[in-house]
């Protein structure tokens, strides 16, 4: 049962405040890295409608780039170019996920 209640929530959210902010949720949770789709869209539910612009840009750049180097630069800790948001993926990193999917 709780199963089912942990897949409920994870496809019937809520809408976000703004369509830009509900299309970016959508594309966190569906990179096609199923890992990455964890971190991410779990950030995005949680964090992104209380992001300031700057930041949602930056989010939105994030998402743009490809999976693996994504992951590299929030899993494995990897330096990420000047042109994403350091003190972004320090939000991302700091995040966590397990806490929001037991929700």
């Amino acid at each position: 049962m709780q199963v089912a209640a942990v897949a409920r929530a994870f496809y019937m959210r809520l809408p976000m405040p703004d369509a830009r902010l509900d299309k970016l949720r959508y594309r966190a949770w569906r990179r096609g890295f199923r890992e990455a789709d964890l971190i991410l869209g779990s950030f995005a539910d949680a964090r992104l409608a209380g992001l300031d612009p700057a930041a949602v840009d930056a989010f939105e750049h994030l998402l743009d780039q490809p999976d693996q180097d994504v992951w590299d630069w929030v899993v494995l800790n990897v330096p990420a170019p000047p042109s994403i948001d350091s003190g972004l993926i320090a939000q991302i990193r700091a995040f966590d996920v397990s806490g929001a999917l037991r929700r």
